[in-house]
């Protein structure tokens, strides 16, 4: 009997030892591993008091222009303040108390709120030296350029992008409808409830069919392919029997005649890129989406939502030419195809869009800088070039030609996306100079309608703008 009470015992220490290891050891995982996440986390209630005392960094544009900045109140507390209200509400996000934060005040909360000091994980002594100021963040956004996009955009639903091409930063990323950031706290009601999504950033979340301007990778891949060059031609009849129940039709059914490829490119003929679809076959089509990485994340600083691409290998001939026109199951984001367009410019190869260049101590010394980083070769400087041509004729003699801008070569596609949610949307993508390139660009305009009277004109504002 004794001997029995004995191993229970002994049985029931043992149980309580190994109980104590595992709990010494997820406190130490917690301590040591998730600190930092933790306490920077948005959501974090004890850091998001201590924060209230330190004056959070600030948000600058690419210019030295506050985006974001905090002053104490009459009451002593530290508001937050931003100066570009709405027009930057989706890049630099908000910082609220009972809401957390979003955009770059979310992303950077741990250095912004001063909370990111590694001796924070030994728990409450270190408030015995908590920072008095939080360091600050320098974007490679550009108010000016973002406050042109803003307004070109109206009260229009939709997103523009631009990207510094030769460095993948970010310039301007737009999307409206867009909200006050100082009054997330009063308004949050009416924020969340409101019609069109305004805490949605269209620009990397919204995702739609990229319609015509995708016909610019689709001539890229014939060329690469070796299936056409600029002696074949095309004849256009304004629609195109594919097997025995299914035809593609050109807008109002126009037929474009004879057309080779440039030509194609700069009236938008869908029985061309259709056609030359259907003649680089599933394999070699998911190749160059391949190519362009149209289904690899781009991390850092970018919540993306992830490109929807068809299955390629399960699509049918009439669903592989609608890929080829933009359409079908398709869906991107806004910065994917300024990224597409930034890849041309940049003579193939596409660098990894940033949006951060910098992280500054309270006194100004730099603690962290970022750079160009290569992110994929996308295709040939040679191709990429010939491409660039025919965007040239886009914009000069095709359906771009409400993206010209006297004395500046534009390189440019428009497109028309149809949508199961109403009127077309609006698209355009380029860049200028077309020799030189400084901006590569994206518009799109929910249910705008035609890319080239409602989506170029807008690129051409920001574009003009960058150029001044």
């Amino acid at each position: 009997m004794l001997d029995s009470l004995r191993a229970s015992i002994r049985r029931t220490a043992f149980a309580l030892l190994g109980l104590l290891a595992v709990l010494f050891l997820y406190l130490s995982y917690i301590q040591v591993v998730q600190s930092d996440y933790l306490a920077g986390h948005p959501l974090n209630r004890r850091t998001a008091a201590a924060a209230e005392k330190v004056e959070r960094g600030t948000v600058f544009d690419r210019r030295g222009e506050k985006l974001a900045f905090s002053k104490k109140d009459g009451e002593g507390r530290y508001v937050r303040h931003y100066p570009y209200g709405a027009i930057a509400a989706h890049v630099v996000g908000y910082s609220s108390p009972r809401y957390g934060q979003s955009g770059v005040e979310s992303a950077f909360n741990g250095e912004l709120s001063g909370m990111n000091n590694p001796e924070r994980r030994f728990g409450p002594i270190t408030g015995l030296w908590t920072a008095k100021a939080g360091n600050s963040i320098t974007l490679t956004l550009d108010g000016d350029l973002q406050e042109t996009a803003y307004r070109a955009l109206g009260n229009r639903r939709g997103a523009v992008v631009a990207i510094a091409p030769r460095s993948g930063a970010v310039l301007v990323m737009v999307s409206r409808p867009a909200f006050e950031p100082e009054a997330v706290d009063e308004d949050w009601k009416e924020i969340v409830g409101a019609d069109g999504s305004p805490l949605l950033n269209r620009a990397v979340q919204g995702l739609y069919p990229p319609g015509s301007t995708l016909k610019v990778l689709v001539a890229e891949a014939a060329l690469t392919e070796k299936i056409t060059d600029n002696r074949k031609t095309y004849d256009c009849p304004g629609s195109f029997k594919i097997g025995p129940d299914y035809v593609l039709n050109e807008s109002n059914n126009t037929a474009h005649g004879k057309v080779d490829l440039e030509e194609a490119l700069a009236v938008s003929c869908n029985v061309t890129f259709g056609r030359l679809s259907l003649e680089l076959g599933r394999n070699r089509m998911a190749k160059a989406f391949d190519r362009f990485a149209f289904a690899r994340p781009f991390g850092g600083d970018f919540a993306e939502a992830s490109s929807r691409l068809p299955d390629f290998g399960r699509l049918g001939d009439g669903d592989l030419a609608q890929t080829g026109i933009g359409q079908g199951s398709l869906l991107v984001t806004p910065l994917r195809m300024a990224m597409l367009a930034a890849a041309f410019a940049d003579r193939g190869t596409m660098l990894k869009p940033f949006l951060v260049s910098r992280v500054s101590a309270p006194d100004g010394a730099v603690l962290r800088q970022f750079g160009s980083v290569e992110f994929a070769a996308a295709t040939s400087p040679a191709t990429a070039a010939e491409v660039s041509r025919m965007m040239q004729q886009v914009v000069s003699s095709g359906t771009g030609y409400a993206a010209r801008i006297g004395g500046v070569k534009v390189a440019g596609k428009t497109g028309t996306a149809e949508n199961p949610h109403g009127a077309p949307h609006a698209w355009f993508i380029g860049f200028a100079p077309a020799e030189e390139p400084e901006i590569a660009v994206a518009v799109v305009v929910e249910n705008g309608g035609a890319g080239g009277e409602v989506a170029a004109p807008i690129a051409r504002q920001v574009m003009a703008r960058a150029l001044r």
